[in-house]
């Protein structure tokens, strides 16, 4: 349905995606669906816990692209989709899923949405949100620790060994990919102006702001 726009946040962990998406779904209510990448990690059940804790999130085998990408294509036809979960204290994914019904604009958030070509594809406007290393990762610290579960030290050890050479590998290389760069995160308030005007002009457009 060309009528339905799907809108990719992208940018590194505490970047401020969650911000911006956040204040869009405030601003549009029910005309705006948010699907969140991290939803979409593999299922693990077959390792213990120990085993899921060392695995490696932050890398785009991590995902399970294909679903999302069938989910996408589903929306986009107008269908309802049932999303997968994900329990961040587990480190695997729910038995439950998550009904997520069409509307005529949908949000994609995930650090690594741009690195798959497939899922760009789906994408009408892309969006990057950027911010300082260490702001970022003193948000992910308060975020982990106080939303999440995890310790002190298992957030600054993943950050290290995995969070950090990923988004220098695959997040940060992507942003040659965004229609849109947010510097500052979700504190630009003239960028997200920007962004709340192109989603009105697209909803009045078809009738629904």
């Amino acid at each position: 349905m060309s009528d339905i726009m799907i809108i990719g946040i992208a940018g590194g962990t505490g970047s401020g995606k969650t911000t911006i998406t956040r204040k869009l779904a405030e601003r549009f209510g029910d005309d705006v669906t948010v699907i969140y990448h991290d939803n979409y990690y593999k299922p693990y059940r077959e390792y213990s816990f120990e085993e899921r804790v060392m695995l490696n999130y932050d890398h785009p085998d991590a995902f399970d692209t294909d679903l999302m990408e069938e989910n996408l294509r589903s929306l986009k036809e107008g269908k309802t989709i049932e999303s997968p979960e994900y329990d961040y204290a587990a480190y695997d994914r729910k038995e439950t899923t998550i009904p997520i019904r069409p509307t005529k604009v949908i949000v994609v958030e995930g650090i690594l949405i741009f690195h798959e070509k497939r899922l760009r594809d789906l994408m009408d406007i892309k969006i990057y949100v950027d911010a300082d290393a260490d702001v970022r990762i003193l948000r992910r610290i308060l975020r982990d620790v106080k939303e999440r579960g995890r310790s002190l030290d298992s957030v600054i050890g993943q950050y290290l060994t995995t969070v950090k050479p990923m988004h220098e590998a695959f997040v940060e290389p992507s942003k040659r990919y965004a229609d849109i760069i947010i510097p500052k995160g979700g504190q630009n308030q003239v960028a997200l102006d920007m962004v709340m005007n192109r989603v009105r002009y697209h909803l009045e457009k078809n009738g629904h702001a």
